[in-house]
């Protein structure tokens, strides 16, 4: 069993920055894949960003290219998500994920552990 606790939601102001964390109690962090989703009310839990065991290979949902970056701390069994530029669009209950593989993956259904998920709110 691998228990995810995210952190480091909250209010911001449209055009502001928030890094969210998440802390994986995994004896071998390294040999998870390590994702990012988020779900907005009435609507689907959507991809938003995912990192390889070693952070050598990043995904990112086009809606959040350029303004996210995923990075993990094997070290620490960390994984964060900086969040620059946010868009009213962009508010979210935010929720990590891990795959057992090195390999991360864009579908949801791929991940075998959750977070109970960090709300960010970005006002206009």
């Amino acid at each position: 069993q691998v228990q995810l606790v995210e952190s480091g939601g909250g209010l911001v102001q449209a055009g502001g920055s928030l890094r969210l964390s998440c802390a994986a109690s995994a004896r071998t962090f390294s040999s998870y894949a390590m994702g990012w989703f988020r779900q907005a009310p009435g609507k689907e839990r959507e991809f938003v960003a995912a990192i390889n065991w070693s952070g050598g290979s990043t995904y990112y949902a086009n809606s959040v290219k350029g303004r996210f970056s995923i990075s993990r701390d094997n070290a620490k069994n960390t994984v964060y998500l900086r969040m620059n530029s946010l868009k009213p669009e962009d508010t979210a209950v935010y929720y990590c994920a891990a795959r057992y593989s090195r390999s991360s993956d864009l579908n949801k259904y791929e991940y075998d552990y959750w977070g109970q998920g960090t709300q960010v709110t970005v006002s206009s």
